[in-house]
């Protein structure tokens, strides 16, 4: 096998005078096995055990999710002030941490979405059939009130007096900025999800499957870092939805829409971007 043998240390740049774009990289010589689309409707799921338990998975990975985060902001919404709390970034590793764990936890199960805009960017790249797509988001949706509940069950008062959770575009901000924030956002997070689970990337790199969960937990918290001022950072419409309707204040569900609208966008404008600009490359050309 001597001469055949992949210069890892060059990896995908090893071919670049060779490399096909457009409809021409769609060669059928790949080093990686394409995973076929996900039909568009599949009603045989409904009776599949595994489909129930990764909507089950679903439910508790996003209660899970409201339960840490939102109680962790609640500790810095009590205290005197940021310095006597763990701030701004406690809050976004919180989410990030979570993030993380979560997927790594889910990934073999679900697919650790975890995130309706996630579930939707894959539903367009046809990675999961429509059915799955919304028992997810209903499952996600359901846990991540449920996760919200729990931590207002747990200190009602503080809960009430502290907001809650729930996302608002701040002050001297307008509903464009905060729609702009949440778009951006949620497209870097799709975006890495596509990239960190990119089955070219596993054919060529055997620990990507094992280190997908550290850089979409890591974008996670980067965000959070960017948008906490802005928006309280959404990213996520289940978590946006659970802490509004447990808090359930006017001025929780004046901007609620952008948490909706702002997210989707941003992962359909991942998943083109992923599609059509990216896995238009492929890894190797023919030698």
């Amino acid at each position: 096998m001597e001469g055949k043998e992949e210069d890892v240390n060059v990896g995908a740049n090893k071919f670049p005078e060779r490399q096909p774009i457009g409809t021409a990289a769609q060669t059928e010589s790949k080093d990686y096995k394409e995973p076929p689309p996900a039909p568009f409707f599949e009603p045989g799921e409904l009776k599949s055990w595994s489909f129930y338990r990764a909507g089950i998975a679903e439910f508790i990975a996003t209660f899970l999710f409201l339960y840490v985060t939102v109680l962790t902001v609640m500790g810095v919404k009590r205290a005197p002030n940021m310095c006597a709390s763990v701030g701004i970034q406690g809050i976004a590793w919180a989410f990030g941490g979570m993030i993380f764990a979560l997927v790594y936890c889910t990934a073999g199960i679900s697919g650790g979405h975890i995130n309706p805009a996630v579930t939707f960017g894959l539903f367009l790249a046809r990675k999961l059939s429509l059915t799955r797509a919304l028992f997810y988001i209903v499952m996600q949706c359901l846990g991540a009130i449920c996760g919200a509940g729990v931590v207002k069950g747990f200190q009602p008062g503080l809960y009430q007096a502290n907001g809650g959770g729930a996302n608002v575009v701040a002050h001297g901000y307008t509903k464009g900025s905060g729609l702009g924030a949440e778009i951006v956002g949620t497209f870097v997070l799709v975006y890495t999800v596509f990239s960190a689970t990119d089955a070219k990337r596993s054919a060529r790199d055997s620990h990507v499957p094992i280190l997908a969960p550290l850089p979409i937990g890591f974008a996670v918290f980067l965000v959070h870092l960017a948008t906490i001022p802005i928006t309280g950072t959404g990213i996520n419409p289940a978590r946006s939805l659970g802490a509004a309707i447990i808090y359930n204040k006017d001025h929780a569900w004046d901007d609620h829409w952008i948490f909706w609208v702002g997210p989707f966008i941003g992962a359909a404008l991942a998943a083109l971007y992923h599609q059509i600009v990216i896995r238009a490359i492929p890894f190797k050309s023919k030698a």
